[in-house]
């Protein structure tokens, strides 16, 4: 399953395209944002399941705005587990 996720506007990433395969996140690809930060993150939570990468993502802070890439990634995994629950 494939889900598009346009993130807060106080980050700097626009769109976030999460491959899932059941509970497994298959691929992260990041469009903007701080490209070495982005591109770690997507290849460190790769082949992790949705919860565990929830669970380590959620509530990073990015300086004064009260969320992060790392974040918002969190909130689009929830939407995506959210999705992919209503489809079975």
């Amino acid at each position: 399953m494939e889900y598009r996720f346009r993130p807060s506007d106080r980050v700097c990433s626009q769109e976030m395209i999460i491959e899932l395969e059941g509970d497994i996140v298959k691929k992260v690809t990041i469009v903007g944002g701080c490209a070495g930060n982005t591109v770690g993150v997507s290849n460190l939570i790769q082949g992790m399941k949705i919860d565990e990468a929830i669970q380590r993502l959620k509530g990073i802070p990015c300086g004064y705005r009260g969320t992060s890439c790392p974040d918002q990634l969190a909130t689009a995994l929830e939407e995506a587990k959210s999705k992919l629950i209503g489809e079975k």
